[in-house]
């Protein structure tokens, strides 16, 4: 990463690591080209994005990239070789944690030297980088009635108040035939919670069915939360049934708009930006360009006193290792190793999962051999930082600086753990093109490659693919990202927001027994 930093890239292949025995194809390379810059000739025709063997390597030999194990040779490759899943054989290796070694404390800058975005301040010191009415469900009985709320709310309806982003809609599958308590139903609790309290909703509903396992008085207790001018509640058994509660529910809303609609943007620093980081779609690719590109922005970030909010649990496996070592104590890189072991020894054993060693077909057309690899790139939208604080699914983020959350790699269901604990925008890279929004958060599209962007360019926001083009350098690639970050958070329209995307993205985590 240092060293593209440092220059643009130019010729058929990169390397990214003197210690490496692969280097990547920046292009697509034929069978018999010569890399002088490598002593080989190309053995092999290998797509752009996928990885050619730059010396012998012997079976079992570790397959470096970035100087990191990302496999093992299944059996003897020849230089000029094409390496992916055929010829690299996944098995587990042991890693030195090194707990808080390479730690360094971040300075931040001053507050008057702290970039500024243009954004909505709450009663309760939190900043807002949009302003929705959210109709929330308690229970997934009462999910149509959540979406005819927010569905009478139209763009003609909303037109006299220009300051109100939209009234969203968010139901879900949860919230009966489950367990009553314990994790399940407190991790639900804890999403709903944290998305009632979320400083990009002006005013709340949460509207539940009556007679369901997760009780309104009980989703209320939990989280603190207590029925106000900016929080209504209903249950549709005592509101009268379907008809009735919609009718209520649109009133109430009614009622909101006005006081909503009378906030003014001012100009905060970026301190109150909490990023939550996904990637999905990768590809060969990623590890190169959008997610370093995105983590050299979130150092960025953090210096200006920001918070990045790194998730995706099974999509670090294999680098966990690189995140200790840069925990800021002990007990702060044990509680990211206690997630990663429940995740492998009680989530996921046996089962067909990415943890576990394949990826998507997608990532694997992309280029990604297994799920170390993919790993080595999706760490790096964390930036170089120190790891300030490990959370589980949903909870509350209040540290600064870089911090990990415990989620699923599924994007939905990573983003609305991040958003529930108090992300205020989504940056999101892809190679392969994924498509997403998440309200009430603007959510930023990074392109990893020209052709996807240039394919795809109403869905994607950013070309990180200019890094590979030799247009641009990394450095600049992450300043651009963060100037951009400003923008949207102080308003401009993400693409995914211009699509209206966002209103089927709220997906809870299941983690418990379904009866």
């Amino acid at each position: 990463m240092l060293e593209l930093s440092e220059k643009r890239i130019t010729g058929p292949i990169i390397r990214l690591h003197p210690n490496d025995n692969v280097v990547v194809a920046r292009i697509e390379v034929g069978i018999g080209t010569p890399v002088p810059s490598e002593g080989f000739t190309s053995r092999s025709q290998v797509p752009a994005g996928h990885k050619i063997a730059a010396r012998a390597i012997r079976a079992g030999e570790p397959i470096l990239k970035y100087n990191v194990c990302i496999g093992f040779a299944a059996v003897d490759i020849a230089p000029g070789t094409y390496v992916h899943s055929h010829n690299v054989s996944f098995r587990e290796y042991s890693r030195d944690y090194a707990w808080g070694e390479d730690y360094v404390e971040t300075p931040v800058l001053p507050d008057a030297e702290q970039a500024r975005f243009m954004g909505y301040v709450r009663s309760d010191g939190q900043v807002g980088t949009r302003n929705f009415i959210g109709i929330l469900s308690t229970v997934n009985c009462s999910a149509t009635v959540v979406h005819k709320v927010a569905e009478w709310f139209t763009p003609e309806r909303l037109a006299e108040f220009p300051h109100i982003d939209g009234v969203v809609g968010l139901s879900h599958g949860l919230g009966c035939g489950m367990e009553m308590s314990g994790e399940p139903m407190d991790l639900l609790r804890r999403t709903i919670g944290g998305f009632a309290k979320h400083p990009n909703f002006a005013g709340v509903l949460i509207i539940g069915l009556g007679c369901e396992r997760n009780q309104l008085s009980g989703l209320l207790a939990q989280e603190g939360l207590q029925a106000n001018p900016r929080l209504h509640t209903f249950v549709m058994q005592e509101t009268g049934g379907t008809r009735k509660t919609i009718e209520a529910a649109v009133a109430a809303v009614r009622e909101m708009l006005p006081a909503a609609n009378d906030v003014q943007r001012v100009p905060v620093s970026a301190r109150h930006l909490k990023i939550g980081l996904q990637c999905g779609g990768s590809d060969g690719f990623s590890s190169i360009t959008a997610n370093p590109a995105l983590g050299a922005a979130m150092d960025i970030l953090v210096r200006h006193g920001g918070t990045a909010i790194l998730s995706e649990t099974p999509e670090i496996y294999g680098v966990e290792h690189t995140l200790t070592r840069r925990a800021v104590s002990r007990a702060v890189g044990e509680k990211l190793i206690e997630r990663i072991r429940w995740w492998k020894d009680e989530y996921s054993p046996g089962r067909d999962v990415q943890i576990n060693g394949a990826v998507s077909p997608g990532n694997n057309t992309g280029g990604l051999a297994n799920i170390f690899e993919k790993s080595l790139g999706s760490s790096m939208k964390g930036g170089t930082t120190g790891l300030m604080e490990v959370y589980r699914y949903a909870e509350p983020v209040r540290q600064h600086g870089f911090v990990f959350m415990d989620t699923p790699g599924f994007d939905p269901c990573s983003a609305t753990g991040q958003i529930a604990g108090g992300a205020n925008m989504i940056l999101f890279t892809t190679g392969r093109g994924s498509m997403f929004g998440a309200k009430p958060v603007p959510s930023i599209k990074l392109a990893t490659n020209t052709p996807m962007f240039r394919k795809l360019e109403e869905d994607m926001d950013y070309n990180c693919g200019e890094i590979l083009d030799g247009t641009k350098t990394l450095p600049e690639t992450a300043e651009g990202i963060f100037q951009l970050m400003l923008k949207v958070a102080s308003g401009e329209r993400s693409k995914s927001e211009l699509l209206d995307l966002g209103d089927h993205e709220f997906v809870p985590w299941n983690i418990g027994v379904v009866s």
